[in-house]
């Protein structure tokens, strides 16, 4: 993805991003994603095709850049009052949601146009912002908390790679080992 289409833009260009961005949603959902083209999207958001081109470089780098903002997260983490009620109901819920199919093609489409991998930290950015604010929430109330590589490394991790290469084989259950394995580690020396 070009730099250009990672940065917060303000004024025009937040339109722009906003209008290029609903009219790919709106299509998306109208002509199906086979039938997607730059000039369709920028007539679309009343723009013109090289402002797309310029500003993303092609479709699949547009795609990558939507389908990251469909993954961040709308809210903070739940509370449900004890660390690892957070986290199981937290990981049920970003299991569920990457696991649908939208949520697979969003991470497909994340990974896909974005050969410098800035579409991926975003995204595992959005994961580590919600896992701190549980963490945080959890130390607030006394409890040992994982550190977040740990959390990463053995919850988010797996979770991926199941979701992407296994999908069935994704239950409530292993989810609830994930979730056992990080807090078993809270207790030790940095996570290991």
């Amino acid at each position: 993805m070009s730099a250009r289409a990672t940065t917060r833009p303000g004024g025009r260009s937040a339109r722009v991003q906003q209008s290029v961005h609903q009219a790919v949603r709106d299509l998306e959902a109208e002509v199906g994603r086979g039938a997607l083209t730059v000039p369709l999207i920028a007539a679309r958001a009343g723009v013109t095709p090289s402002t797309v081109y310029r500003r993303w470089g092609d479709l699949r780098e547009l795609l990558s850049d939507v389908a990251v903002e469909r993954l961040r997260p709308d809210a903070p983490p739940a509370d449900h009052g004890g660390l690892r009620a957070d986290l199981e109901a937290w990981t049920v819920q970003f299991a569920e949601e990457m696991s649908s199919a939208p949520g697979r093609t969003y991470i497909r489409d994340a990974l896909l146009g974005d050969p410098g991998q800035g579409s991926a930290v975003r995204c595992s950015d959005y994961a580590a912002e919600q896992l701190k604010a549980i963490g945080v929430r959890a130390a607030g109330r006394g409890e040992a908390v994982p550190d977040l590589e740990t959390l990463l490394d053995v919850v988010v991790a797996p979770l991926m790679y199941r979701i992407l290469f296994r999908p069935s084989e994704l239950s409530q259950a292993y989810v609830g080992r994930l979730v056992a394995a990080a807090l078993g580690r809270a207790g030790s020396p940095s996570g290991t």
